[in-house]
């Protein structure tokens, strides 16, 4: 997975290496879980309660050590702000550290952290998350917090003007500064004509700008209810408990109307565009390809399966087709694979990647990956690489059970999108039966059809 791939999925509000690193993983649990044989209920055992105000309460029992990961998950990302609010969900997601009816601006964090707890939270195109790690005797406490700021958050201007600052400075930081992060802004708005997903999570600068408290609170008041959220906790607790602690502190907080989500359909395909950009900073040329492909919510869905087994065949790792034809057989590339992530309300894509090795040029890299694909789609993959693929994702799936923290974030990213537990625990059945004609037609379908991006960075004295 790739960290440009992360930064287009995530904008973290206290950003550091180690909480990107959790997301990176995140990321990866969510593939690698799809392993055939393997079902999630019999990985993590979930518990799950619905509140009377709408609110889903899941619980994961785990004993290892005397900690717990509380999180709480909104059903509203960047994909829900109006038009010309780019950065909204974002922005909220700031401030929502900052003053309640019952707590002083940044009095949350101060208690978290009394109490010896680790916080962040997270903004992506489909959802925006909030959780704290902490002593499993500190839970009620955490509860009681995120219960406060979810219905009594009040935005000031000595908060929110600041804030502006501070996000403006990370856009500076994390895009404008980076030119792979700025191409990936460029791909996304040719790659998506209709959808939201054309539009940065962090937002457009002069959106930002004009952002204000009457837009803040609206979103906040539309989207920031119980029935619009899930708590997730995982560690050393019993459900039972827990579930009577969420009624304690959750239970009297009103649910609202919450907006009906917009369906957003992408056009017919036709346009193939390169999308590039020359940076002097870029001291490693690097192509890819996008193709919009179906995710978890499409109608048709049942591809994805076949679809995550072709990027393990394409791309997965050293033994992926991509690596060993242009890395080891040909020399021509440093890197080169594939990925897909279906896990979102939208539409997902399909990618080729690589990366020249000195000597050689992004069109040499472009034609080997599109001759290996061209390869492919002609003799088709076989069965027995089909096999091998679902069994590295399965070798890999113990990854999942060495935190208490993972599983809040594996089932908290699954059901925020609108699976429920009995589609988590099938994901490894249906992978289990993907086959090598499944595999070929959904690699025809999407690879050889029309449409799509290529991505091209380049040093600036480069011109090609």
């Amino acid at each position: 997975m790739s960290a440009e791939m992360l930064r287009r999925h995530f904008f973290l509000s206290k950003t550091s290496e180690t909480e990107f690193g959790l997301l990176r993983f995140l990321l990866f649990t969510m593939m690698v879980l799809l392993a055939p044989g393997l079902a999630l209920a019999d990985l993590f055992n979930p518990k799950t309660h619905v509140l009377d105000n709408g609110l889903q309460i899941v619980v994961v029992e785990n004993n290892r050590a005397p900690v717990v990961t509380h999180m709480v998950w909104y059903k509203v990302g960047a994909m829900d702000e109006p038009p010309g609010k780019s950065g909204l969900a974002h922005f909220l997601e700031h401030l929502m550290f900052k003053k309640t009816k019952n707590l002083a601006a940044g009095e949350f964090s101060d208690i978290v952290a009394r109490n010896g707890g680790r916080e962040n939270a997270f903004t992506a195109q489909d959802y925006t998350g909030y959780f704290q790690t902490v002593a499993a005797s500190r839970l009620p406490l955490m509860m009681e917090l995120e219960a406060e700021r979810m219905v009594n958050l009040q935005l000031l201007p000595e908060d929110v003007e600041p804030e502006r600052e501070v996000i403006l400075e990370e856009r500076r930081s994390r895009v404008d500064n980076n030119p792979g992060a700025r191409l990936e802004e460029a791909a996304s708005a040719a790659l998506f004509a209709n959808h939201p997903y054309r539009i940065p999570i962090i937002g457009w600068e002069h959106e930002i700008r004009a952002l204000n408290i009457e837009d803040l609170t609206q979103f906040y008041q539309s989207y920031y209810a119980p029935n619009n959220a899930i708590v997730v906790v995982s560690g050393d607790v019993k459900a039972e408990a827990v579930f009577a602690m969420a009624e304690k502190y959750y239970g009297d907080l009103e649910p609202r109307k919450i907006p009906e989500p917009v369906a957003w359909q992408e056009p017919p395909v036709e346009a193939e565009y390169t999308v590039m950009l020359r940076d002097g900073r870029v001291t490693q040329p690097s192509w890819s390809r996008r193709k919009v492909a179906p995710s978890r919510n499409s109608q048709d869905a049942s591809e994805i399966y076949a679809l995550e087994v072709l990027a393990d065949i394409l791309g997965g790792g050293a033994t992926g087709r991509l690596y060993r034809a242009l890395v080891i057989d040909q020399g021509i590339a440093t890197s080169a694979g594939a990925w897909f992530d279906p896990d979102s309300r939208g539409p997902a894509h399909f990618a080729v990647y690589g990366a020249p090795r000195e000597g050689h040029s992004l069109e040499d890299v472009r034609t080997a990956v599109d001759a290996e694909i061209a390869k492919l789609l002609d003799e088709g993959v076989t069965q027995d690489e089909v096999e091998r693929a679902i069994r590295r994702v399965q070798d890999s799936s113990i990854l999942a059970l060495d935190s208490s923290s993972r599983p809040a974030r594996v089932l908290g990213a699954a059901l925020v999108i609108g699976m429920d537990i009995s589609d988590v625990e099938e994901w490894p059945d249906r992978i289990a039966k993907v086959t090598a004609d499944e595999v070929t037609l959904a690699a025809r379908r999407v690879l050889a059809g029309p449409g799509g991006v290529e991505l091209r960075l380049l040093p600036e004295e480069d011109a090609e």
